[in-house]
């Protein structure tokens, strides 16, 4: 079955060697041009969050049949996934790549695993005729979630101030402390008033 094998993929490529032997990645990708899965098939292997071979899979093939709003639409949020792939090179070799920059290959290059990509519009022409809103970068949200944090945390420092000021001039404040002075004044004067009467008696 289709899915069983993309989830055993553990490395991605085109052909390698002197036969140019396919890589079980492009068989599958072939296998898939061959079968025609719908396209809410192709989207759940895009949006796979457990395995990134079936994730890269399926974004591969979108580039390669899918229309050019839907190849941004599920490919662009992939930049977000930074999770490390091993690509066989033509001589057999393995190298490193990341998800975010084999995404970026299907969205800019001409060629990927030696397969040529038909060509796409590029994004702000979709934008400019209203078939994409402008893209958002994860790291816009996460600058304004740290611009909000600080404002709230100056904001909370401001109330706390302000509290605190409030309270020291309440303290403070003239009024009450002519308050405590009579209070003062008239408990001395009940003192000595108190104390006349027990030297008198005397």
């Amino acid at each position: 079955m289709l899915v069983d094998k993309a989830m055993e993929l553990d490395h991605l490529g085109g052909t390698h060697g002197g036969t140019r032997k396919p890589t079980p990645f492009m068989c599958l990708v072939m296998k898939m041009l061959q079968i025609q899965p719908d396209k809410e098939i192709v989207v759940e292997f895009i949006k796979n969050p457990e395995y990134k071979y079936v994730r890269v899979l399926g974004a591969f093939y979108l580039r390669l049949t899918g229309m050019d709003v839907d190849v941004y639409r599920y490919l662009e949020p992939l930049y977000n996934d930074y999770r490390k792939l091993r690509l066989k090179l033509n001589d057999g070799k393995f190298t490193l790549t990341h998800v975010d920059e084999y995404i970026d290959e299907l969205l800019t290059k001409d060629y990927s695993c030696d397969i040529a990509l038909p060509r796409i519009k590029k994004r702000w022409t979709l934008e400019g005729i209203g078939s994409l809103e402008p893209r958002r970068s994860a790291l816009e949200d996460d600058f304004e979630e740290e611009e909000e944090k600080e404002e709230d945390d100056q904001l909370a420092d401001g109330l706390d101030s302000t509290v605190n000021d409030k309270d020291y001039y309440r303290a403070r404040s003239p009024t009450r402390e002519k308050d405590r002075d009579r209070k003062r004044d008239s408990h001395r004067n009940r003192q000595e008033y108190s104390l006349f009467i027990i030297v008198k008696n005397t």
